[in-house]
């Protein structure tokens, strides 16, 4: 197993912490965040690439979750539109 090409240090990724704060209320924003961390983490060796990519799979599962979500009311709500003759 072959060491990181940059040094490991101590100090924390502060967008690493934004983007896992950010992403609970608005995921867009997390999203962003957390990729923007991971990238930097890759380039400086600083903590927090955990907190990065678990912003980013919590972001990515609440997008697909609110997309199924107006898939879900659209397909159903035409059904129930259609269905009642309006």
């Amino acid at each position: 197993m072959t060491a990181p090409a940059t040094p490991q240090t101590d100090k924390w990724n502060v967008w690493a912490i934004v983007a896992i704060i950010t992403v609970w209320f608005t995921v867009i924003l997390g999203l962003i965040f957390g990729h923007i961390a991971l990238s930097q983490i890759k380039n400086t060796g600083e903590r927090g690439r955990g907190l990065a990519l678990t912003a980013v799979i919590v972001g990515w599962l609440a997008v697909v979750a609110g997309a199924l979500t107006a898939m879900f009311i659209l397909i159903f709500g035409g059904i129930a539109i259609s269905s009642s003759g309006a």
